[in-house]
């Protein structure tokens, strides 16, 4: 019986912990996507820098 206890609290543990895994995967995809999605904003920006000061060097 206290066996049997034992198994049932240690299987639920282990649900527990697969659970949060899935989780912390969900987060790590959804940083990932984030990330990506700076990264991409960021080149944008600089390429629109770029963009002005060579309209800014003809303009001299």
């Amino acid at each position: 019986m206290d066996f049997e206890r034992r198994n049932v609290e240690l299987e639920k543990k282990i649900e527990k912990i697969e659970e949060e895994k899935m989780n912390l995967r969900l987060d790590v995809d959804v940083q990932k996507l984030e990330a990506d999605k700076l990264r991409k904003g960021k080149k944008k920006v600089e390429e629109e820098l770029d963009s002005l000061k060579t309209d800014y060097k003809k303009l001299r």
